[in-house]
């Protein structure tokens, strides 16, 4: 499960609540203000018909006192009258259904009958007047107690009807409340088993590694972030253990190889400072071994320094356009002016292959690639070293015929302070040569390729690009090869 979904889904639902919640208070608002204005208009209604019957009231008791009134009391009748047809209009104005609006028709017809027969009447004596003017009274107020009846019913609905959605509001409510709270529960449940336990794991598993314990791991454990976490500090600390090992088994190798050339130089000079007579030629055994234990030991510390300057990244090229033919030639005749036991062939073109290298970098990886082939592979074999040209290409290749390399080992042939188990057993070294080799062909914007089969041999190819501008070198007449070493 992953955490950026939980808490997606989690921030979803708490939006689609937010959401619901005001949708429902608008729908809810809305509602609860039209059902106040149907219920003004129902206590209107019922308001507007007592009033009416509050008229017809009065203006049958004036009918019923007119003898007794003075003559200006006609002007109380015309008031009350017009305060009645004032308020069946209002009555017209506020009624809001059908039904209402029938039941008000049938109230204004009654009252108009009642009126007209009160005009008819008004010469008749009162006792007479009273029985004609009664019975139409009677079904104007029964008219209107329909009305009011009508009016106060439908509020009772109204309020029935808001108290229901009020109790429905409030079972949605108290519902997204405790689904907001379970949620929020849950969720808080899952991120203190799920993520806040796997992160104090992490923690601890983190300090006890920083404490020196570096076998301790972090549990992968938990949402995909934090397994993805937890997996990214596993490598990183099974890096760092291979690094140590490596480390170790570099100095333990580095103490080891010069063990061997110390051990060497101190008989040596034990042998000279002995004060006995030493014979000519077991001096000049003596002086030949120092001088091949020296080169190794500087050989060896100076792949230490460059592979130093190389990781704190001061390695520096000092460029310039040389012929790759030169270079390869005084590289080859160094080694066939030693006295090498190998039939050391080198192979050149006619035409001129220009770089635009540091050249002193250039020949150390030469004399890397053709001492390794010269170390491993039989006294008396073959090693060629050929230059061509491949397109834009210079290709420097070193072929021998000796122990060769696996596919296996082949995976960490390059890596620093790595050798294979049959180098390590062939010639002593700290491993470092090839993985230096390699960064300063790079650095110069090339590449190195390696074939190679178990007991057949290898071939190293180093690409490096052209120089575009052609110049003619000279190739040195003290360092060429022999005609018989030189194939072109």
């Amino acid at each position: 499960m992953s955490l950026r979904r939980v808490m997606t889904a989690f921030v979803a639902m708490l939006a689609g609540l937010a959401l619901a919640g005001a949708a429902s208070l608008i729908l809810l608002t809305t509602y609860l203000h039209r059902t106040t204005e149907s219920m003004g208009g129902a206590v209107e209604g019922v308001r507007l018909a007592e009033a009416l019957q509050v008229d017809l009231l009065t203006l049958y008791r004036l009918s019923d006192s007119l003898l007794l009134i003075p003559a200006g009391s006609p002007r109380a009748f015309e008031t009350v009258e017009a305060g009645l047809r004032l308020h069946l209009t209002e009555a017209r104005r506020n009624a809001g259904s059908p039904q209402e609006q029938e039941l008000l028709d049938e109230a204004e017809r009654t009252i108009s009958g009642y009126l007209l027969a009160r005009e008819r009447v008004a010469h008749l004596p009162p006792e007479q007047a009273a029985r004609e003017l009664g019975p139409r009274l009677e079904a104007a107020l029964t008219a209107l107690d329909q009305l009011v009846s009508f009016n106060v019913n439908e509020a009772r609905t109204i309020q029935a009807q808001a108290d229901g959605w009020d109790q429905i509001s409030n079972v949605v409510g108290i519902c997204a409340a405790a689904l907001l709270v379970l949620g929020g529960g849950a969720l808080l449940w899952w991120l203190r088993r799920s993520v806040f336990r796997p992160l104090l794991d992490m923690s601890r598993a983190m300090r006890r590694f920083g404490a020196g314990r570096k076998r301790t791991r972090a549990p992968e454990v938990g949402p995909a972030e934090l397994r993805d976490m937890a997996r990214t500090f596993n490598e990183m600390a099974n890096s760092l253990a291979r690094q140590q090992d490596e480390q170790l088994t570099f100095l333990a190798g580095v103490a080891h190889d010069l063990r061997n050339p110390l051990s060497a130089l101190k008989m040596s000079a034990a042998l000279v400072t002995s004060g006995r007579p030493i014979p000519e030629e077991r001096m000049q055994k003596t002086m030949a071994l120092v001088r091949r234990q020296v080169a190794r030991l500087d050989r060896m510390v100076g792949d230490l320094l460059d592979a130093t300057r190389i990781e704190a990244g001061r390695f520096e090229l000092s460029l310039e356009e040389r012929d790759v033919r030169e270079l390869a030639a005084s590289v080859v005749e160094l080694y066939l002016a030693g006295g090498s036991s190998h039939d050391l062939r080198l192979h050149l073109p006619e035409e001129p292959v220009l770089l635009s290298c540091d050249a002193m970098r250039v020949e150390q990886v030469l004399h890397n690639l053709v001492s390794n082939a010269l170390k491993y592979s039989q006294g008396g074999s073959r090693v060629d070293v050929l230059v061509e040209r491949e397109g834009e290409e210079a290709v420097l290749s070193v072929v021998d015929r000796g122990i060769g390399i696996s596919n296996e080992e082949l995976r960490t042939l390059f890596a620093p302070f790595r050798r294979t188990g049959r180098a390590r057993d062939k010639a002593p070294g700290v491993g470092l040569g090839l993985s230096v080799a390699r960064r300063i062909v790079e650095a110069h914007g090339g590449r190195v390729e390696v074939e190679s089969r178990p007991g057949v041999g290898s071939t190293f190819r180093v690409r490096l690009p052209r120089a575009r501008a052609a110049v003619q070198p000279v190739l040195p007449g003290d360092v060429t090869p022999s005609p018989a070493d030189i194939v072109h």
